[in-house]
């Protein structure tokens, strides 16, 4: 396997399409000229984002929603989907070595933040703290994050914002074109590649892929080699339909194969070096003991029916999340009352698991959107899931139980010249029932039912002064009930270094929030600010009760009213076509309402962030497209660089002292400086496009640093240094190579 890795990286061949780079839906589509900069950012005004009812203009839009296309994607070095989207404006990531990212918006995250994917909302076991996203980010074509209260939309859950992953677009009608991409980083070893076939012939649509990945530890001055930081990953796709006039009918299945290492974090108390296995080398791509196994499962049949006044959609899906944690030894006595000893190693075949969760996760979402007439659009519609959760391991976190939701809304747009107003209304009901469990003669969970209810909605307006400036205001409230994890828990969690409780006493969580922005674009400068408060009743989180249950730290769930401020903001000037120097800085200031000084903050707030980039584009041709004109295709004799840029950037969080410090819960972290380096070229043949090649280099200068948000910040504490925890990845370059063919 090691080997095919090795082949498959060197071969470096990708299939791509100028329609894969766009943002937009099929019907707005734009092919960009970047030697007119303002018509650039007009354009992306007309894209289309699903973010909000129906199908809406960027400009139209009363929520903030940030786009981030194909070509973004492909430019930026990460691991996984969320890594490569966490450095956008008012979005972070909560990291659990370089394999897990768990997506943060405006300061909330776990199951305050939706992940759509397939058009329906990721389920896996989002409540964890080292339990990732399961989707591979090689078949995502664009990423809409819609920051803010979306639960008219979505329910429950969406109370920080959704992560809208969308797959490529659907290729014109009598095309047929594939991919195979492939990258490599040089800190963890990490080498992927990504092989795609697709096409439309006569309405009958089809795309299929298949995408691996392998990294050995990663690396940084401090710790050298982190064990438990190594991961593969195995991923398929396939996705068959009709594309007609009457509208379309897709059924995709997916599959996900994530084996994570576990980074405990232990050191050896006269060295102060991180432990590992006997034979443990930070070079190998093999499994090393404790580790996850995480496969997860999806199909998702997803319609639309064009009728007379307006269009029915229906999306139904199943998933199944399996996630199984492999412990270094461990004891299990079978119900004949015989002991066993179990053991694992890298060559060895696997095991019990100790902890095994299995999800079983139908959703449905049936909705009407009207046309537009005389300025108004309608929807209405209903949505919702029903989950089963089994223990099917020997130890125990929470409970197993079944989950029933079912929500109702209704939405209104009014449009004018200048105006957009739209609003809406929704109501939720939800059904949590856990299961009792009794262990060793102790009962350890108890049998419980809650049913929670909620009244959600939102009001906005849009004013397009001109075609520069947009203002935009929106009013939601938002809604999330508790989950399992909150009520039930009651075990040791071993990936979070503690001894969980829940509480079944948990009241839902409601939010109210204000957003504020402005938009201005002109032809040698574009600027965004998007403010926001936001109150929320009833806030749950983890506070440590100062005691200890095995040796782990116990911590506990509770409540308490919280209040978040703080805004994001962006300017871009460009005072040439061929060079753009872009800022941003976002900020959350998150407390807890009437506590103590050291319970007064919401835990993992992210720290103040400020970016800023200088692009210079080098060489830049059009290459021949439909409605191309002639005089901007280029032709060379041979092979050339086309679309040349090198860009440098930096990356500055300032100092986080805002934090949850009860029982060392968490604690601050000092401000650092990361500078990035990167280049990146389309490669032709005789005015031809045959390969893009990019070269990003992270954290240039090797800053060996802590994020605020890493959870093995808190890991043990180096006995020689005294620094407690282990740091980030150190200097990291990455290549990635795509050469696009069309086949038909």
């Amino acid at each position: 396997m090691k080997g095919l890795f090795f082949v498959l990286s060197l071969l470096g061949v990708c299939l791509t399409t100028t329609a894969q780079d766009s943002i937009a839906t099929p019907q707005h589509r734009h092919d960009l000229d970047s030697s007119d900069v303002f018509f650039q950012h007009m354009q992306l005004n007309e894209v289309t984002v699903t973010g909000v009812t129906g199908d809406t203009k960027l400009k139209h839009s009363t929520v903030p929603i940030t786009l981030v296309n194909a070509k973004e994607l492909r430019s930026n070095a990460s691991s996984n989907i969320i890594d490569a989207i966490s450095r956008q404006p008012g979005m972070d990531q909560l990291t659990t070595g370089s394999g897990i990212s768990k997506p943060i918006i405006r300061g909330l995250g776990y199951n305050r933040v939706v992940v759509m994917s397939e058009g329906v909302r990721q389920e896996g076991q989002q409540w964890g703290d080292e339990h990732g996203i399961e989707v591979d980010g090689g078949s995502v074509g664009s990423v809409e994050i819609l920051k803010g209260p979306a639960s008219l939309m979505y329910g429950s859950d969406a109370m920080a914002g959704v992560v809208i992953l969308r797959p490529q677009p659907i290729l014109p009608e009598g095309e047929m074109r594939g991919s195979f991409s492939s990258e490599y980083q040089t800190n963890n070893g990490l080498m992927g590649y990504s092989l795609n076939m697709g096409g439309n012939h006569s309405g009958f649509v089809w795309d299929a892929r298949w995408s691996g990945k392998m990294a050995h530890a990663y690396w940084n001055d401090y710790d050298g080699y982190v064990p438990g930081s190594q991961f593969r990953e195995m991923s398929g796709r396939l996705m068959l339909g009709l594309q007609k006039q009457w509208g379309y009918s897709r059924l995709t299945g997916t599959l996900y194969h994530q084996i994570p290492g576990i980074t405990e974090g232990e050191r050896n108390p006269l060295t102060g070096e991180l432990t590992h296995g006997e034979d443990w080398s930070g070079h190998s791509y093999g499994k090393w003991l404790p580790y996850q196994q995480v496969r997860h499962y999806k199909m998702v049949w997803d319609n639309s029916i064009n009728l007379s006044y307006g269009t029915l959609k229906a999306v139904v899906g199943y998933q199944q999340n399996r996630r199984q944690e492999y412990e270094e030894a461990h004891h299990h006595e079978h119900e004949d009352g015989e002991h066993e000893e179990h053991e694992e190693h890298e060559h060895g075949g696997e095991d019990e698991p100790s902890l095994y969760f299995k999800l079983h996760t139908v959703t449905y979402d049936l909705r009407y959107l009207t046309h537009e007439f005389r300025g108004w659009k309608l929807s209405g519609g209903v949505q919702g899931m029903w989950q089963q959760s089994q223990n099917l391991g020997f130890e125990y976190l929470i409970p197993a139980y079944k989950l029933f939701d079912i929500g109702v809304y209704a939405t209104a747009s009014k449009q004018w010249k200048r105006w957009t107003l739209n609003g809406g209304v929704r109501m939720d009901h939800r059904h949590l029932h856990g299961e009792a469990l009794e262990e060793d003669g102790a009962l350890r969970f108890t049998d419980f039912s809650r049913n929670f209810e909620g009244v959600t909605g939102s009001v906005g307006a849009v004013w397009n002064v001109n075609d520069r400036l947009n203002l935009r205001i929106n009013v939601a409230r938002g809604f999330r009930a508790p989950n399992m994890s909150e009520l039930g828990s009651n075990g040791a969690h071993e990936g979070a270094l503690r001894y969980e409780i829940g509480n079944q006493q948990l009241k839902p969580e409601y939010s109210l929030q204000v957003d504020l922005g402005v938009d201005f674009t002109s032809r040698y400068v574009s600027a965004q600010l998007a403010l926001f408060a936001n109150r929320i009743d009833n806030y749950i989180y983890l506070r440590g009760e100062g005691r200890e249950i095995d040796g782990h730290p116990v911590y506990s769930y509770t409540q308490n009213d919280a209040r978040l401020l703080g805004f994001e903001a962006g300017v871009d000037v460009h005072p040439i076509h061929s060079l753009h120097i872009e800022n941003t800085f976002s900020y959350v200031d998150a407390r807890q309402l009437h506590q103590t000084d050291e319970l007064k903050y919401l835990p993992y707030t992210p720290a103040p962030r400020w970016t800023s980039k200088v692009k210079w584009e080098l060489i830049h041709h059009s290459h021949p497209t439909v409605g191309a004109h002639s005089h901007h295709v280029h032709h060379s004799k041979g092979l050339s660089a086309d679309n040349l840029y090198i860009a440098a950037g930096m990356d500055y969080y300032l100092k986080q002292s805002h934090v949850l410090s009860v029982d060392g819960t968490e604690t601050p972290t000092p401000g650092y400086v990361l500078v990035n380096l990167s280049a990146g070229s389309d490669l032709t043949w005789r005015g031809r496009k045959i390969a893009e090649l990019y070269v990003i280099a992270d954290n240039l200068l090797n800053r060996t640093y802590q994020s605020h948000l890493s959870r093995l910040k808190y890991a043990d504490i180096n006995s020689v240094t005294g620094r407690q925890g282990v740091y980030n990845m150190g200097r990291n370059i990455s290549v990635k190579l795509v050469v696009p063919i069309n086949i038909l």
